[in-house]
C-alpha cells in the first residue's frame, strides 16, 4: 500500500503539490470566511456547579450566564463627580451591548460594598446572558473597545484606569514569535545534520503545509466541538515539531538509499516503505492516544484532543504524500548547495561515537541502569506534591487586562472577590424559606467567607440565589476547602427538615468540580494508554519484556517531566527564567494532554531504535552487537529529531500565557529526557542485562497476538518492476 502510494506521488508529483496548494489555500479561505468558535469554558455536565447553572438558566434567565467585572481606579477617588459621570456613561454604553443582560453599578443601591474602603477602587458586575464559554466574540470586543477608550484618560486631575475581569475577557497570547524561533532553530539543526540547503528545506516545507492545513481544519472543527482558544497554540507547537521530525526520518532514509546506489524513484519508495511506515505507525498512535481523552468526558478536553489530533494527522499525511512528491523534484540533487565539502554518509557507522558509547554502557550495565534510574526518580520527586486546580486570573501575564483587574480587586477588596460563589436554591411554591435566611447568616459567619448576600427570590417564587464571597483567592486550597465545607456541612445543616435544595455554583466552583472529575479519571486514562502501548509494541517486536520496559521507561520520563512542571510552576524554582511571576496549581487537563502527546512522540523514537536493533538481532542473533549497531545506526537521527522537538517546544516558553509556557517547558524537558537518559542509557543498559531474554515470546502468545510491521517486508525491487528509473511505466518489450 505505502509503496504504491509513494510511487504514485513520485510519478505524479506536480499533481500532488498542486492538490496540497489547493487544500491549503481553499481550506484557509473557507475557515476565514466561516470564522472560528473558540471558547474558554470549563463546564462539565452532571456536576453540582452545572446543576446550579441549569437551575439559574430556568428560574433566573437574566442571571443564567456568567459575570464579568469592570474594575476601575482613580487616585482622585471613584466617588468624585467627574469620575462618577464618566463611569456611569461607560456603564450605560456597556449595557447596550448585545449579550449583556444587566450591570450592577457601585453607585447603585444594589452595588453597596463594591467600592474599596479607601475610595480609590470600585467595580461593576456585568451580567451576561450566557456562560463564559458561549459569550460571542463580538460582545467581548465591543466591551473591550468601550473600556479601552476610557482607560488612561485624565479625569478630575488624575488618570482613570479601567480593566475587565472574568474568563471571557482573557487575552490570547501571541505565539507568532515562538513559531518563528522554533522554525529558525529547526533550520539550524537540519543544516548541521544534513549539511545541505535542499535536504534542510524539505522537512520545513512539509511542516508548514501540514500546520497550515491543520489550522484551517481546527478552526472549522471549533464549530462542532467545544474547542478552547489555546488549541491553536497547542496544535502549532505539536505540528511544527512532529511535521519536521517525520519528514526528517524519511529524508534521512532517502539519502541512505541513494548512498546505497538506488535511483531516486526506488529510493523514494524505499524511504516511505521503511521510515514512512514508522511515521504512519507513530502518528496514528499519537492520534489514537489523543482521541483517548474522550474517555475523560469533558467537552473542552475533547476539543483540545480533536484539534491536536487533526494537526498530527495532517502533517503525517503530508509526510507520506507531499515528501515523496518533493523528492521527485529534487532527485539526486538532495545534497546540492552542500555546506560541507563532502556530505556525511548516512549509512550505518559501525564504529562511530554512538557505537563506542553503547559499548561503554554495555560494559557497565548495572552502573548505567542505576544511575539513569536515580536521575529520573530525582526529577520526578516534585510530582508527589502536584496539585490539580484551574489557575485564576492572577496567573495571567500583567499585560492582560484580566490580570490588572484581578490585582486591583485584590488590592481594594481581597482576593476572594475575584471568584464569588453562587448558591442556587430550589423549593416548592409557597414553601417556608426561613431556612434560606438562616443559611445566609450562617454562611456570613463561616470561617473563610468575607460576605454572604441575603437570598434573592426568583420571579416564579420557587427559587432563590445567594452570593458568597470567599476571603481567599479562587485558585487557593482554602477556597476549595470552603466549597466542600459549604456543600457537606453548612448547607445540609441549614436546610435540614425543609424542602429546599441548594447547589453551589459559579466559575470558581465549576473549576473545582472539573478538576476533581479529571483527577479521578486520570489514572484510568494513563492505564489505558500504557496498556495500548504495551500491546502495540508487543505486536511489533514479538517480545514481552521489550514493551514492558518501554512502558516503565515512558512512565519514568513523563514522571520526570511532571516533576519539572511542579518545581517551576508550583514551587517557583527558576520561575523568573521561564517568565512566571506568580506560581499556582497545575491545570488538571495538562497532565493528561502531556501524557497523550509524549506517549505518541516517545513511541516514534522507541520504534525507530528498537526496530533497527531487532533487525540486527535477527541477522546476527548476537544481542550485544545488535544493540550497539542499532544505536550507532539511529542515534544521530534520533538526536537531531529530539533536538528539533526540544527547541520547538522550548520556544513556546516565550509567550506570556502561563498554560502555553507550561506545555512548552514540560514537553521540551520530557523529550530531552526521553532521547538522552532513556534511549541512550537505560535502553542499552537494560537490554544488555537481559540479553537474549529481551526477545522472549511464548509460542501460545505468538499465535494470539497479530503481527504489525514498521519496516518493509519484501524487497522494494519487486514493487518497481514495470517502471523505468524515473518512475514512469516502462514500454512493453
Amino acid at each position: 500500500m505505502l509503496r504504491r502510494l509513494a510511487s504514485w506521488c513520485h510519478r505524479h508529483r506536480r499533481a500532488v503539490v498542486l492538490l496540497w496548494l489547493i487544500a491549503l489555500v481553499g481550506l484557509s479561505l473557507v475557515a476565514q470566511s466561516v470564522g472560528s468558535n473558540y471558547s474558554q469554558g470549563i463546564e462539565v455536565g452532571g456536576t453540582e456547579s452545572q446543576q446550579a447553572a441549569d437551575l439559574l438558566q430556568s428560574r433566573f434567565p437574566a442571571k443564567a450566564g456568567d459575570e464579568g467585572q469592570i474594575v476601575f481606579a482613580s487616585s482622585a477617588g471613584v466617588a468624585t463627580p467627574q469620575v462618577r459621570s464618566s463611569m456611569e456613561e461607560l456603564f450605560a454604553d456597556v449595557a447596550k451591548v448585545p449579550g449583556v443582560t444587566g450591570i450592577t453599578s457601585p453607585y447603585s443601591p444594589q452595588g453597596l460594598g463594591q467600592t474599596s474602603k479607601d475610595g480609590e477602587v470600585a467595580f461593576a458586575t456585568v451580567q451576561f446572558a450566557k456562560r463564559a464559554s458561549e459569550v460571542q466574540q463580538t460582545t467581548i470586543d465591543d466591551i473591550r473597545t468601550i473600556a479601552d477608550k476610557a482607560s488612561g484618560t485624565e479625569v478630575a486631575g488624575a488618570k482613570l484606569q479601567v480593566d475587565l475581569g472574568g474568563r471571557m475577557f482573557q487575552e490570547k497570547p501571541d505565539i507568532g514569535a515562538s513559531e518563528l524561533i522554533g522554525i529558525a532553530a529547526a533550520v539550524v539543526i537540519l543544516l548541521i545534520a544534513f549539511g545541505s540547503l535542499l535536504a534542510m528545506g524539505l522537512p520545513i516545507v512539509t511542516a508548514l503545509f501540514g500546520i497550515g492545513v491543520g489550522f484551517a481544519l481546527v478552526a472549522l472543527s471549533s464549530h462542532v466541538f467545544t474547542t478552547p482558544d489555546m488549541t491553536t497554540q497547542l496544535a502549532s507547537m505539536i505540528g511544527i515539531g512532529v511535521g519536521i521530525d517525520y519528514a526528517l526520518f524519511i529524508v534521512t532514509r532517502y539519502r541512505q538509499s541513494l548512498g546505497e546506489g538506488m535511483d531516486p524513484h526506488a529510493a523514494t519508495v524505499r524511504s516511505i516503505d521503511t521510515a514512512g511506515r514508522a511515521v504512519l505507525f507513530a502518528g496514528t498512535t499519537v492520534v489514537i492516544s489523543l482521541l483517548g481523552l474522550f474517555i475523560m468526558g469533558v467537552d473542552f478536553v475533547n476539543g483540545l484532543a480533536v484539534g491536536a489530533s487533526i494537526t498530527v494527522a495532517v502533517v503525517m499525511l503530508a509526510s507520506i504524500t507531499l515528501v515523496p512528491a518533493l523528492l521527485g523534484f529534487v532527485g539526486r540533487s538532495i545534497d546540492r548547495f552542500s555546506l560541507r565539502r563532502k556530505a556525511t554518509a548516512e549509512t550505518t557507522a559501525k564504529r562511530n561515537v554512538w557505537y563506542r558509547w553503547s559499548r561503554v554502557v554495555q560494559h557497565h550495565p548495572w552502573i548505567s541502569a542505576i544511575s539513569g534510574l536515580l536521575v529520573l526518580l530525582v526529577f520526578a520527586i516534585p510530582m508527589l506534591s502536584m496539585r490539580l486546580a484551574f489557575p485564576d486570573d492572577g496567573a495571567n501575564p500583567k499585560t492582560d487586562t484580566t490580570r490588572r483587574a484581578y490585582d486591583l480587586v485584590t488590592e481594594g477588596f481581597g482576593a476572594g472577590f475575584n471568584g464569588p460563589l453562587v448558591l442556587a436554591a430550589e423549593f416548592p411554591k409557597g414553601a417556608d424559606t426561613a431556612a434560606l435566611t438562616q443559611l445566609s447568616k450562617t454562611l456570613a459567619a463561616t470561617p473563610g467567607v468575607a460576605f454572604a448576600s441575603p437570598a434573592v427570590a426568583s420571579p416564579s417564587g420557587d427559587a432563590a440565589v445567594i452570593r458568597v464571597i470567599p476571603t481567599s483567592a479562587p485558585q487557593s486550597q482554602a477556597t476549595e476547602d470552603l466549597v466542600h465545607t459549604i456543600r457537606d456541612d453548612v448547607i445540609p445543616k441549614a436546610v435540614a427538615g425543609s424542602d429546599i435544595q441548594v447547589k453551589v455554583g459559579g466559575i470558581t466552583a465549576s473549576g473545582i468540580d472539573v478538576a476533581e472529575q479529571l483527577a479521578a479519571r486520570l489514572p484510568w486514562f494513563i492505564g489505558g494508554v500504557l496498556l495500548l502501548s504495551f500491546l502495540l509494541l508487543m505486536a511489533v517486536f514479538r517480545s514481552v519484556l521489550v514493551p514492558l520496559k518501554a512502558v516503565i521507561m515512558n512512565l519514568l520520563s513523563i514522571g520526570a517531566a511532571y516533576g519539572l512542571v511542579v518545581a517551576v510552576f508550583e514551587w517557583g524554582w527558576l520561575a523568573g527564567v521561564v517568565g512566571v511571576d506568580k506560581t499556582g496549581p497545575i491545570a488538571p487537563f495538562i497532565p493528561m494532554m502531556m501524557f497523550a502527546i509524549l506517549f505518541g512522540l516517545s513511541m516514534d523514537y522507541e520504534v525507530f531504535l528498537l526496530s533497527r536493533i531487532r533487525e540486527e538481532y535477527d541477522r546476527t542473533h548476537d544481542n550485544a552487537t545488535a544493540v550497539a549497531d542499532g544505536l550507532a545506526a539511529t542515534a544521530r537521527v534520533i538526536t537531531a529529531a529530539a533536538l528539533i522537538m526540544v527547541t520547538v517546544f522550548a520556544s513556546f516558553i516565550i509567550p506570556d500565557g502561563t498554560m502555553i509556557k507550561l506545555f512548552g517547558a514540560g514537553l521540551a524537558f520530557a523529550i530531552l529526557i526521553d532521547a538522552t537518559i532513556v534511549r541512550m542509557v537505560l535502553v542499552p543498559a537494560t537490554m544488555e542485562l537481559l540479553g537474549d531474554k529481551n526477545w522472549w515470546f511464548p509460542k501460545w502468545l505468538d499465535r494470539i497476538v497479530p503481527r504489525l510491521h514498521v519496516e518493509a517486508i519484501d524487497d522494494v525491487d519487486e514493487e518497481l518492476r514495470g517502471f523505468d528509473r524515473e518512475g514512469r511505466e516502462a514500454a512493453p518489450v
